[in-house]
């Protein structure tokens, strides 16, 4: 009498690599500013700080160079919050209070990266006398 296997066969690599998989895929393309406001004497503080860090990472920022990231510290006990405002006159508001970095950054990705459209990639043929010069050099 055996117990029957029932879980996965490998471990989670944890939330740090969930939150880098979903940094790969911001793209600030669409995006004109970014205001990130907090208090730092409230306890859900934290999560719009870590957010702010890593959105201003120089991979992410070389996106959109034109892109502005703004951070507001007030002391007023109010809520954490992100607003984004978007190329197309929209805006987008998070409330960070009850969410955590990785909900937030797949909430970016879900409404805001998928507006930039995909480069078209060009495909250049090479001839048999072309491939046979780049061989030579």
């Amino acid at each position: 009498m055996s117990i029957y296997f029932s879980g996965t066969f490998s471990r989670s690599a944890g939330v740090i690599s969930a939150i880098t998989k979903q940094l790969k895929l911001v793209n600030l393309k669409p995006v004109k500013k970014i205001q990130v406001q907090f208090d730092p004497f409230h306890p859900n503080a934290v999560t719009a700080r870590d957010f702010l860090f890593h959105i201003s990472t120089p991979k992410v920022t070389e996106t959109n160079l034109n892109c502005i990231i703004k951070s507001n510290v007030v002391c007023d006990r109010s809520e954490p919050e992100i607003k984004i405002d978007l190329l197309d006159s929209g805006s987008i508001k998070f409330l960070a209070n009850n969410l955590t970095v990785l909900e937030i950054l797949q909430q970016f990705n879900k409404h805001i990266s998928i507006k930039v459209k995909p480069e078209e990639v060009k495909t250049v043929q090479v001839t048999k006398i072309e491939k046979k010069k780049q061989k030579k050099r």
